[in-house]
């Protein structure tokens, strides 16, 4: 791509029009550094996908100039990408929080990714390289060690927050204002907010007030207690621990990533006793009012350990009727039902359930609210303002908030993944877009699955596969046998065997007809069949199954 020498620019691969998958670049001449690499969870919509990563292609075509990759802080949606993205380019050297580091080693290796040159970030590091100075500043998040990034570029300073809220009273250190403000009165050119709270009005319920609330119930509770929580928000998970130790209860923990959580924040310093912890068969021995099993499914996941548990399926822990069950969390978007049915699964055994209710707050969010945006937008002062991470409807509406704080509207840009935004000493305009195509991950396969295979695995969903099987010997022109004709998911074939017979006859008729052709070949009798029976199906049925031939040519040799 050809740039204008004098401009910077500032672009998302990632993390624009949806909560995911956080990817954005910031681009001087010959120099690329990169913040995030997030995945995103499917939507019911993409059948077999396991993940869906930003679109690394722009990167990979200019891989020369990537300098580094610099890690916010160590949410999936932040880091979930780097295996993947370390085995389609060469990044030099990654940038990342104490805890961050521990999670993406873990992934690393789950994944047999080799990679040694992960640099421990903290807030008296300041990278250089030839273009770009970079500074971090501490903010707060359900996680440990977080961090906004300040990147001087020679048209001005660009600042990112990555994940944050203003607490006040907060588990772990508070976020550094003091640094924020300074920034801001040094200048900040151009400013890229979290937006993912956005629509909701006023300021976040306090870390502090939720670990009153679980305080309040672990303290009052006579039975065993089985609580839910996302396994990332280690704090949460601090608070958790100290608060059983206080209550003589010990913990077992259930759930891969829980146990990992747990592990990383043990070897971080994060958490000290270690004698709180015991394992399922020692909580099966011991007095239920001294038990607590912290585990995950807060979001109602079928194989969590929470799932397991409310389907009586779970080999170590079977449901009792004086359990309490506690979802310290709240539902992400698309996961309510889930959430519900395993409530009430939980009910239907007689357990006693607490979620967060306008009376008892046992969760908040670790995302800012307007409130708290515009207090940013205050202590950064910003000459321009592109809102990231969020749907378009939050990135609307915290450009929006920015001019409630007096920003020109001109001056705010809701892009989509792709657009980019050229800096120059004048001003910032919005430049060319680079081309975005999702990535999707399905097992071992990366990026190959295209849209067309995502619809077919839709209408297979939904109208079923529709597989016919021929014997044919080309050279004779003769079907050796009658079609065979099987469904999965179209219709019960006992149950239908009149439209079975009738897609026989048909296919029986067609390809005798093909086989007389001179210029016979596979190809136009396979497309003849899918054709022809694609018409009388949906006229017969209004269905519109995949319709597979399998031809199986026995030549005769002569």
């Amino acid at each position: 791509m050809k740039t204008q020498e004098s401009e910077t620019f500032v672009f998302a691969l990632g993390g624009l029009g949806e909560v995911g998958k956080n990817m954005y670049a910031i681009m001087h001449e010959e120099e690329i550094i990169i913040i995030d690499a997030g995945v995103m969870f499917p939507e019911d919509d993409l059948l077999g996908i396991d993940y869906v990563l930003a679109d690394y292609t722009f990167l990979k075509q200019n891989e020369e100039k990537i300098k580094g990759l610099f890690i916010t802080h160590g949410h999936e949606d932040h880091i979930g990408g780097i295996p993947y993205v370390l085995n389609h380019l060469n990044i030099p050297v990654i940038y990342a929080p104490k805890v961050a580091s521990e999670l993406i080693k873990n992934k690393l290796e789950d994944r047999g990714v080799s990679y040694n040159n992960i640099v421990i970030i903290d807030e008296n590091m300041k990278p250089e390289f030839k273009y770009f100075k970079i500074e971090f500043f501490r903010t707060t998040h359900s996680i440990p060690d977080s961090y906004g990034i300040s990147v001087m570029t020679p048209n001005g300073r660009v600042v990112t927050t990555g994940d944050f809220k203003f607490d006040l009273t907060p588990i772990g250190p508070m976020a550094n204002l003091g640094k924020m403000a300074r920034l801001g009165e040094e200048g900040v050119k151009l400013l890229m907010s979290d937006s993912t709270n956005a629509l909701v009005p006023g300021f976040s319920t306090s870390e502090s007030d939720v670990d009153e609330a679980l305080s309040d119930i672990i303290r009052n509770c006579k039975g065993r207690i089985i609580l839910a929580t996302f396994a990332s928000n280690i704090y949460r998970l601090i608070h958790i621990i100290e608060t059983c130790r206080k209550n003589n209860r010990k913990i077992a923990a259930f759930g891969r990533s829980m146990i990992n959580s747990i592990e990383i924040a043990k070897s971080c310093g994060l958490i000290t006793d270690k004698s709180v912890f015991i394992t399922s068969d020692e909580a099966n021995k011991m007095k239920p009012e001294n038990v607590c099993l912290l585990c995950t499914g807060s979001q109602g996941e079928p194989l969590a350990a929470l799932s397991r548990i409310a389907n009586g399926v779970d080999s170590n822990i079977t449901l009792m009727p004086d359990d309490t069950v506690i979802f310290s969390s709240s539902p992400i978007p698309g996961n309510a039902l889930s959430i519900n049915r395993v409530i009430n699964k939980l009910y239907l055994r007689g357990a006693n359930v607490y979620t967060t209710s306008s009376e008892r707050d046992i969760h908040t969010s670790g995302h800012a609210k307007q409130d708290e945006l515009k207090l940013l937008l205050r202590l950064m002062k910003p000459e321009y303002f592109m809102p990231v991470h969020g749907e378009f409807r939050m990135l609307q509406e915290h450009a929006k908030l920015a001019q409630e704080c007096g920003m020109a509207e001109d001056h705010t840009f809701v892009l989509k993944n792709g657009d980019m935004l050229a800096l120059s000493k004048d001003g910032v305009r919005l430049a060319k877009s680079i081309p975005i195509n999702d990535i999707y991950v399905d097992g071992k396969r990366i990026g190959d699955i295209g849209s067309s295979v995502i619809r077919d695995r839709k209408i297979m969903s939904t109208d079923g596969v529709l597989v016919v099987i021929l014997n044919i010997d080309s050279t004779k022109r003769r079907l050796i046998l009658d079609p065979n004709v099987t469904t999965r998911g179209f219709v019960v074939v006992n149950e239908n065997q009149e439209l079975i017979s009738d897609i026989q006859n048909k296919v029986k008729s067609l390809t005798i007809s093909e086989l007389k052709k001179d210029n016979f070949n596979l190809t136009d009798l396979k497309n003849r069949i899918i054709l022809e029976l694609n018409g009388y199906i949906i006229e017969s049925t209004g269905r519109r199954p995949i319709i597979m031939p399998m031809i199986f040519d026995n030549k005769t040799n002569e």
